[in-house]
């Protein structure tokens, strides 16, 4: 009997995308990076604030399982720093679906705060995940050339 092998497909988002916040605090998630999701997939999402840099990340709600159980397993629950570290690390996530009709979406006002988005945004696609910025912080954040190119040198020269 042949064997099958299970092909996973994955999220993959690519590319810049500006938004801005209505007068309801809803943005509208990019019709570009909606493409970036597989089609047996549902738009479900987890959103939490970015851990080295004032953005938000977005997951695909099976990428956010796959990176989650991960985690755990390197955890042992009954040592209290690890029990800490889980409980703060939670904190602070919210599962977000952009409705069907334009793909409009809320959140809170905590995580907006966290990431300094007070109106224009930027969606930045990277790959397994988006993140999401203020547009001022995102272009603080950019590596100028004369930074990222001996930085791409010594990781993968």
């Amino acid at each position: 009997m042949p064997k099958f092998t299970q092909l996973i497909i994955m999220a993959k988002f690519i590319g810049e995308y500006k938004g801005k916040l209505d007068d309801k605090g809803r943005l509208v998630f990019p019709a570009g990076l909606k493409a970036g999701v597989p089609e047996n997939e549902p738009l479900k999402f987890v959103v939490k604030p970015g851990l080295f840099a004032p953005c938000l990340e977005i997951y695909t709600y099976a990428e956010w399982e796959k990176e989650s159980e991960a985690l755990k397993a390197k955890l042992n629950f009954y040592r209290k720093e690890d029990s800490l570290f889980w409980r703060t690390y939670m904190r602070n996530r919210v599962v977000i679906e952009p409705d069907a009709k334009i793909g409009r979406f809320s959140l809170p006002k905590e995580l907006l705060d966290k990431a300094g988005i007070v109106k224009d945004v930027i969606f930045s696609g990277s790959d397994y995940k988006i993140e999401l910025w203020a547009i001022d912080r995102y272009e603080e954040a950019i590596l100028p050339d004369e930074e990222y190119v001996p930085l791409a040198e010594k990781l993968l020269g």
